[in-house]
């Protein structure tokens, strides 16, 4: 038996790996979505959103894309792992992701067919759209301004690829590298941590797609996990998980407050 099975859950609530069914739409991020969507839909080209670790831009991004049908969108997501990203192999990654067969290996013969690509698109009365998630990796010059080539690619009816940013706040200094790309940012978001009555909301929302009826949390518990995790959904994530593993242990029914005042010195986060 593990503690899915003693509180009568059918899967983690709490997990950090992000899973578009326990999304939480607060009102910041329904905002953000909103203005994401206006922005692809007006074909504005370049939208940023900033945020802290945790705060749930990765989870945002998965979102969108999921709300981009293929009917309308041609939309793609890609995660950046590491800093050694050349500005070549980004392009051939870019036409890959639009659809483009046979990529070529000269990079003015790549632009080329990533602007043929983008002209389909746009016939097929569809609009391109590339998610970047984890963007402030990419700290050079020379790609900000491959993206500022691509975004002069455009019809009278707006651009032809739409690009969403995603990253840390070291974003902004990437886009100061180039300019003439910062100005062209149509929309920008900044995502904060969640509030108290957010995190409760949060807390309970995850609970109730895994299973939970009600009660588990004890209410005073809901305030200091706020207060530890800062409202940040990953800590929160975190507290909330190894408070189950801790009552499970305990064999305790509900999560009280002295459970979550042992994790949190558990965890380091109090002493």
């Amino acid at each position: 038996m593990d503690y899915l099975e003693f509180y009568g859950l059918k899967e983690h609530p709490f997990s950090n790996v992000v899973d578009n069914r326990f999304y939480y739409n607060s009102p910041q991020h329904s905002e953000a979505l909103k203005k994401l969507l206006y922005a692809i839909d007006s074909r504005k080209g370049l939208a940023v959103v900033i945020g802290d670790i945790g705060t749930g831009k990765t989870t945002l991004a998965r979102r969108l894309l999921e709300e981009l049908d293929e009917q309308n969108y041609e939309a793609t997501l890609l995660v950046v792992i590491h800093s050694s990203v050349s500005s070549d192999w980004l392009l051939r990654k870019f036409a890959l992701q639009l659809g483009v067969s046979e990529v070529k290996n000269n990079k003015i013969d790549i632009i080329g067919q990533i602007y043929r690509r983008l002209v389909e698109i746009n016939d097929e009365g569809r609009k391109a759209v590339i998610l970047i998630d984890e963007v402030q990796m990419l700290n050079s010059r020379e790609i900000m301004e491959e993206f500022r080539g691509i975004l002069n690619m455009e019809t009278s009816e707006g651009k032809m690829a739409n690009f969403i940013f995603f990253g840390l706040p070291e974003l902004e200094d990437v886009l100061a590298l180039d300019e003439p790309l910062k100005q062209r940012v149509a929309v920008r978001i900044e995502l904060q941590s969640l509030n108290l009555e957010n995190t409760i909301d949060y807390i309970k929302h995850r609970l109730h797609i895994a299973g939970e009826q009600d009660g588990l949390f004890a209410d005073d518990t809901f305030e200091l996990i706020y207060q530890y995790s800062k409202g940040i959904p990953r800590l929160i994530n975190t507290i909330c998980d190894n408070a189950m593993l801790e009552g499970y242990l305990l064999k305790r029914e509900q999560i009280d407050r002295e459970i979550i005042e042992t994790v949190l010195v558990d965890l380091g986060m109090k002493k």
